[in-house]
């Protein structure tokens, strides 16, 4: 027997049901925070309400809010380099 540890297995198994997979469209987000957590609205606006209901709320670490940061921040840099800028505004500004 060695006295090597094993390294854990890192391979993981996601479970994505049905309703989920679906997914929600959502077009405004609002992130609230204290010292220790983040809290991530998802809401769906439509044109002309005067309400919008929250589609899913998402609360996260600050170390987790890290790193969603840093991974979206190169998923918007790969798809520039693909498909070009992302305008923001209507005077091309980005």
């Amino acid at each position: 027997m060695s006295d090597t540890p094993k390294p854990p297995d890192v391979s993981l198994q996601i479970q994505l049901d049905d309703d989920v997979a679906n997914g929600h469209y959502v077009n405004m987000a609002v992130v609230n925070h204290t010292e220790t957590e983040f809290t991530l609205d998802f809401i769906y606006v439509q044109p002309q309400q005067p309400r919008a209901k929250v589609r899913s709320r998402i609360i996260l670490n600050p170390k987790h809010v890290k790193r969603l940061l840093a991974v979206l921040q190169e998923g918007v840099s790969k798809h520039e380099e693909r498909f070009g800028p992302i305008v923001l505004s209507e005077d091309g500004r980005h």
